[in-house]
């Protein structure tokens, strides 16, 4: 978007499996942190965790936001995941198509929540 601002991220998210997966992204997309998740089943991660060489089938959630939402939405998805340390990283979008850039600007505004 070029002239705009307005930057975009995007949230790369490890989830324990596909019930947990779209548990947290029904929420973050509900409470507008995010315009879209997109979900990976079946992924396997091989890492190192106390001591120990781990392996396990996790779920992937590739998320698109503004940058100004990535804050709010690592608390978010922290509090809703079941991992001790989860996996959750931004990476900033360089370019994309102009309207799907405004798109994701457009949802991603935030309405205050009724209590």
């Amino acid at each position: 978007m070029a002239g705009s601002p307005e930057t975009f991220k995007l949230i790369y998210v490890t989830a324990q499996n596909m019930t947990e997966a779209r548990s947290i992204a029904e929420t973050i997309v509900q409470e507008r942190l995010v315009a879209c998740v997109n979900i990976l089943p079946g992924v396997e991660s091989i890492y190192h965790w106390e001591g120990k060489v781990c392996k396990e089938n996790e779920a992937v959630l590739i998320a698109k936001t503004r940058e100004s939402l990535v804050s709010d939405l690592i608390d978010r998805v922290t509090r809703l995941h079941r991992y001790e340390v989860p996996c959750i990283i931004a990476v900033p979008i360089a370019d994309g198509n102009p309207a799907y850039l405004r798109w994701i600007g457009e949802e991603t505004k935030r309405i205050p929540q009724i209590k």
